[in-house]
């Protein structure tokens, strides 16, 4: 849960950050910007669910923040700066990643006898890094799928052209069923595995 509120809170606050460096200052003055995850909290998201997959047998332990309200007609460029917007997010857990990892492997260099034991104090730091760097890599690619209201369907829909951006108008009623498909169906795991995959043999 520690990982998750800092992972969610990243992301938001990256939202608003680029947003204001780009000349929307809402996020900024609703006080986004900020590791803090009080405003960032979605009951149902960021307390609700997350408990039901933590103490449960629900099976899927994820969660989601409010997201960072945009004004696109206070961005200097309007469609290249939603895209930065829209983008900040999952970069921003990509580079948690990197920095979980960073933080895993100098721990395993370090205290390999350690972990080994499992009962030092780099044994806790150890299981946070592993943790946050699997966490932040599974929110980074969900967040990139291009489904609406999904952070890469605002990407793909300012880079395609415009006749093409606006199908994700039409598409966009639709969204919650087009995510359950997604789990149901397997499609995401298809596009997770690999990733995770990758990140394992990063991390081992």
């Amino acid at each position: 849960m520690v990982i998750l509120l800092f992972s969610l809170s990243l992301h938001e606050s990256a939202h608003a950050w680029m947003a204001d460096r780009l000349g929307d200052p809402t996020g900024r003055y609703l006080g986004r910007i900020t590791l803090n995850p009080l405003p960032h909290i979605d009951w149902i998201g960021t307390v609700l669910f997350p408990l039901l997959g933590l103490l449960t047998s629900f099976g899927i332990f994820f969660g989601w923040a409010k997201p960072v309200p945009v004004n696109t007609r206070k961005l200097r460029d309007p469609r290249w700066g939603h895209v930065l917007v829209a983008a900040a997010g999952p970069i921003s857990n990509i580079v948690a990643a990197v920095a979980f990892l960073i933080g895993l492997r100098l721990l395993v260099g370090f205290f390999p006898e350690e972990l080994r034991a499992g009962h030092t104090v780099a044994y806790p730091l150890y299981l946070l890094c592993v943790s946050g760097l699997f966490l932040n890599t599974i929110l980074a690619v969900f967040n990139l799928i291009p489904v609406p209201p999904l952070d890469g369907s605002w990407v793909l829909a300012g880079i395609l052209p415009n006749q093409l951006g606006g199908l994700f108008d039409a598409i966009r009623p639709y969204s919650f069923m087009l995510l359950l498909a997604l789990f149901w169906s397997g499609i995401f795991n298809i596009v997770l595995d690999p990733v995770l995959n990758f990140v394992m043999i990063l991390a081992s």
